[in-house]
């Protein structure tokens, strides 16, 4: 089977009009589209159009409110409460990246809590667009169980990722996104649903045995990065985007990817500081010499370094879509809510 090429802004309109049809806003569909489709091009696909069934799923089921609309509190002077309301994730990012790019340079930090929501693509998408304001950004975020405790055998905590971006004066913002699971879950489902085999090291079964099965792999459970470090770390996750945003942990919360059952509503975290205070103004400056020694030395890349070299070649030749993929979608498309 060929392989379908699709521009960018076709995949958006493809993924959106998906999404219309399933009982979604156009301006929610809209925003939820780019986010999916900037995860493709830069090779995340595990977070990419792999999501459209599962999103497009939910919903047209009523898990995911496709036409809520995000509310917003100031429960601080630097702090913010913003309510997914059981809808899509990126609808309530914009709206707090737009509050925190408002209040932070008053405040020099601004802090906001994201609850009632739902999977929320890449965390370095939303930190970039923060350090693109010229506000440094960690980003926090929980999800359905999938890694166990260290040392046990069932799932208790998502694979919660983490999400650093820096800005840089005249040029992109160094963004650092990782899942603290050896690798996204998102990637052993498609793995999964490709009838691939995973490597080892990824996964253990539902017997706490390694595996290679992908299958065998999403019935049980994630291995943490940096094994009984990388566990403390998923935990510390889980207080700051779950219990502190008052949502659910990951071993209350429903699947991503099942169109039944309650909304997921787990939750979020934004840090966003505005650097020039706390640096008294050198920070643009310091960040470059450290950055410059790193590059210095031969063999050395900053993380995030072929970004634009992914978004130009999706420019220029668009984006490539296996053929199960794309008749996958355009199935999905046909179907009317």
């Amino acid at each position: 089977m060929s392989n379908k090429v699709l521009s960018i802004e076709n995949a958006i309109d493809l993924v959106t009009g998906i999404l219309e049809n399933h009982k979604t806003s156009t301006v929610n569909a809209r925003l939820v589209a780019r986010a999916l489709v900037a995860a493709e091009v830069e090779g995340q696909k595990g977070h990419g159009l792999s999501r459209v069934a599962s999103y497009s799923a939910q919903s047209k089921s009523g898990k995911v409110d496709g036409f809520a609309k995000p509310e917003v509190t100031e429960v601080a002077d630097a702090a913010i409460r913003v309510d997914a309301r059981h809808g899509f994730a990126f609808p309530a990012f914009d709206l707090a990246t737009a509050e925190l790019t408002k209040l932070t340079p008053k405040t020099g930090i601004g802090v906001a809590a994201i609850h009632n929501s739902h999977h929320c693509g890449t965390l370095g998408y939303h930190a970039e667009k923060l350090a693109r304001q010229g506000l440094m950004a960690l980003v926090f975020s929980n999800s359905p169980k999938a890694m166990a405790p260290w040392g046990g055998k069932s799932a208790v905590f998502g694979t919660n990722p983490i999400a650093f971006a820096a800005p840089r004066k005249a040029k992109n913002p160094l963004v650092i996104d990782l899942s603290l699971s050896k690798v996204a879950r998102g990637k052993v489902k498609v793995a999964y649903e490709k009838g691939e085999s995973i490597p080892e090291g990824w996964a253990l079964d539902a017997e706490g045995r390694a595996t290679t099965d992908a299958g065998a792999a999403m019935d049980g459970t994630m291995l943490p990065m940096g094994d009984a470090k990388g566990a403390t770390l998923v935990l510390m996750v889980e207080i700051l985007s779950a219990a502190l945003t008052s949502s659910h942990f990951g071993f209350e919360a429903s699947s991503f990817f099942a169109a039944e059952g309650p909304a997921p509503d787990i939750g979020q975290l934004i840090i966003a500081i505005a650097p020039g205070p706390l640096s008294a103004n050198a920070y643009f400056e310091r960040i470059e010499t450290l950055l410059s020694a790193v590059l210095e030395q031969d063999g050395t890349r900053l993380p995030g370094s072929k970004k634009k070299e992914m978004w130009d070649s999706a420019h220029h030749s668009g984006i490539e879509v296996d053929e199960k993929m794309y008749e996958s979608l355009m199935t999905l498309k046909r179907q009317v809510q």
